[in-house]
């Protein structure tokens, strides 16, 4: 899987922890910023991984700042874009099985390192369940549609 990666200021130490689990899992990590802890305002890093997601198919992103909260608000504005923000195993997991999520929030000062890396393992190892789901999803699109 590829993965589009990118962080507000806050959130640059966890994104290079989360490229590291990943790229130990395989996956292509593509990393969109920054780099530095410059201040920097995340909607406009949301904006580089939505864009990535949209025009790259079968790809995913993990958006990263304080709380995961505002990049969570800045990726749904997108069409096309389902962004979870989780906090443990059991949102990771569902947000996939469920949601057909394709980007993935996290928050710097939320969570502790060992938790983040079962988020993303839950994430990773997720398969979305389609069947009446994918009805959801689809009512979901069409909101975001008018």
């Amino acid at each position: 899987m590829k993965y589009f990666i990118a962080s507000d200021h806050t959130g640059v130490e966890l994104k290079t922890y989360v490229k590291n689990i990943l790229e130990k899992l395989n996956h292509t990590v593509i990393d969109l910023g920054p780099n530095t802890n410059d201040r920097v305002d995340y909607p406009d890093f949301a904006k580089k991984v939505c864009q990535n997601i949209i025009e790259n198919k079968n790809t995913k992103g993990i958006l990263i700042c304080g709380s995961g909260i505002g990049m969570s608000m800045s990726a749904n504005k997108f069409k096309g874009i389902r962004a979870a923000l989780c906090h443990n195993q059991y949102s990771a997991k569902m947000a996939i099985e469920h949601n057909n999520a394709n980007i993935l929030c996290l928050g710097q000062r939320v969570n502790a390192y060992a938790m983040i890396e079962e988020i993303i393992l839950s994430w990773n190892n997720a398969k979305f369940q389609e069947g009446r789901h994918t009805n959801r999803i689809a009512k979901i699109d069409n909101i975001t549609n008018k």
